[in-house]
């Protein structure tokens, strides 16, 4: 057992916990908390075992010193998760901040599709809003990637986990960074050059600049928004399509780069630059056509200035096509999770590929007490604001089943199974939030009135076909949860289409069964780790293998 699951947490703390864990990082975990005395606000609270992190993650007590530091000096931007306090004892760090409500954005953008030139615009103008105010703070993120880019309640894009951010610039004086860190995708190539030791003429440092890697990952982040996907594994002679890149000048041939408006074309290339000494500086890219291009979505103060709308093309553009074919069998066994944190020990013993930042000996989903989201009645009064989450009480007489089946045609992420793709017109009508047409909670899930068993073992069927090996505790007899609504949990632990790990669990339960209706199971795919936009094109597969038992609401 690991220590992290035998250390009581802090006592005396100023705030009580809400929720299990919600979320992960490296040797951290995240809870929902509020103030003792007052049910609001509610924040976020990131834990830290020190002892592991020093351990098992190889960072030392002043890195983690430095995160609270450096986030503290930089949380006063609306496009950063805002710091509020933090504490410790001789075990346990922790740092309350802003809880992002709006959950992961890449969630909410379609693989392989992304969204439309307006949407992107917006949020990549609110992403170079945050990491320019960081970069004026003397702050580099390093680690920015989907899993890092959460959104607020009203849709704007907010910036999260400063666990790799470096201080680049102090008091006028410049430092170079040689820390190896961040996500193969999104990683700058002059990162990973450092951290596999490449050889490298005398006169050249064996460093780089944090806050032009900054600026890589901002437009490999552009590129995801626009076509759905990265435009390559990694930035090494390892990856065709960066090879290809790099030879042609940025003019590479790959399909993906056909999709990007041609007035984006020459700004990804001034920020994708390979010679960092000629990647754009923030400057260059604030007086670029297609930035300065004018938005419909986007407000004087940088922030969303139709967040109805917006929700509605973003909503429009999740959608899965039934009539494909289903997908052939790619996944990957996951691979061993690795950290190197310098180039000594990249350099010691290279990876055939290169895994993202990860403790040494990764943390197991196991030692957490996931918090497990409650299925949600569907049935809301008329009264409610669409979207607004009804709490299911079993003593209580479920609803009829014209009620619950209206309100289910009406649940934001039933339109994706649509044969009509689009949001229906009651639901933007009773709209009064961005979040009442774009709830918080993930839209990889489903609805089936496929018997329990039978369900199940589609689902295991599924897996099998996508090289997904399923443990012994998949087994619905041998799920630990007692809940009768509860089936059976199927855990996931693979490698995505870009070699990163990918975790998480795929939960069946049932909803309280409406008089004269059939029995109808919800199957929601909760990502406990990895990239949220590769997580829904590994959703989609799933339910392309299963769709005769996916509920459809115009089949």
């Amino acid at each position: 057992m690991s220590q992290s699951q035998l250390d009581p947490l802090p006592n005396d703390l100023p705030f009580r916990f809400i929720s299990k864990t919600i979320g992960r990082g490296a040797y951290a975990s995240i809870k929902k908390a509020i103030p003792l005395d007052a049910p609001s606000p509610v924040f976020a609270v990131k834990l830290i075992h020190k002892g592991y992190a020093v351990k098992h993650g190889r960072i030392s007590a002043k890195q983690i010193a430095m995160e609270v530091s450096l986030h503290s000096h930089i949380g006063q931007h609306p496009n950063v998760i805002e710091w509020f306090a933090t504490g410790e004892d001789h075990v346990w760090r922790w740092i309350a901040m802003e809880y992002a409500e709006g959950g992961d954005l890449f969630d909410k953008i379609e693989a392989d599709v992304g969204v439309t030139e307006d949407i992107a615009q917006v949020y990549f103008h609110q992403l170079i809003s945050g990491i320019s105010f960081i970069h004026s703070r003397g702050v580099a993120h390093r680690d920015l990637k989907p899993e890092n880019i959460l959104m607020s309640e009203n849709g704007n894009l907010k910036l999260a986990d400063f666990g790799m951010a470096t201080m680049f610039e102090y008091k006028g004086q410049r430092k170079l960074s040689a820390t190896m860190c961040g996500s193969p995708p999104y990683v700058a190539p002059e990162v990973l050059a450092c951290g596999r030791g490449e050889k490298k003429p005398a006169t050249e440092v064996s460093k780089y600049s944090a806050e032009l890697v900054d600026i890589w990952s901002c437009g490999v982040i552009l590129f995801v928004l626009l076509v759905g996907n990265t435009p390559w594994d990694e930035p090494t002679a390892q990856s065709w399509e960066y090879q290809e890149y790099v030879k042609s000048h940025g003019r590479s041939s790959d399909s993906l780069w056909e999709r990007i408006p041609s007035d984006a074309l020459s700004l990804l290339r001034g920020m994708i630059s390979v010679e960092p000494a000629k990647r754009f500086s923030f400057a260059q890219i604030r007086q670029h056509p297609w930035y300065t291009r004018r938005n419909k979505f986007l407000a004087d103060d940088g922030q969303i200035s139709d967040p109805l709308n917006l929700a509605t093309k973003m909503l429009e553009n999740l959608r899965i096509d039934f009539s494909q074919p289903a997908p052939p069998a790619s996944q990957r066994p996951s691979p061993p999770d690795a950290m190197d944190v310098d180039g000594t020990a990249a350099a010691a013993a290279p990876p055939p590929r290169l895994s993202s930042t990860q403790p040494e000996t990764p943390i197991t989903d196991a030692l957490f007490d996931w918090e497990r989201p409650a299925p949600r009645a569907l049935a809301a009064p008329s009264t409610q604001p669409a979207g607004a989450p009804v709490a299911v009480d079993a003593a209580t007489a479920p609803p009829s089943a014209a009620d619950f089946f209206a309100a289910l045609a009406e649940e934001p992420s039933m339109s994706q199974f649509s044969q009509t793709p689009g949001v229906p017109l009651t639901l933007t009508q009773r709209a009064r939030r961005f979040r009442d047409i774009v709830p918080a909670h993930s839209f990889t899930r489903f609805f089936s009135h496929v018997p329990p068993r039978l369900l199940v073992q589609l689902l295991g069927d599924a897996l099998h076909a996508l090289n997904v090996p399923l443990p012994a505790a998949a087994a619905a007899a041998a799920d630990p949860d007692p809940s009768p609504q509860h089936v059976a949990t199927l855990r996931v632990r693979t490698a995505d289409e870009r070699r990163q790990g990918l975790h998480g669990e795929i939960l069946v339960d049932r909803y309280p069964r409406a008089p004269g209706a059939r029995e109808l199971l919800e199957v929601r795919f909760v990502k406990l780790k990895g990239d949220p936009l590769e997580w829904r094109r590994f959703f989609k597969k799933v339910v392309l293998l299963c769709k005769d038992g996916v509920y459809k609401p115009d089949a």
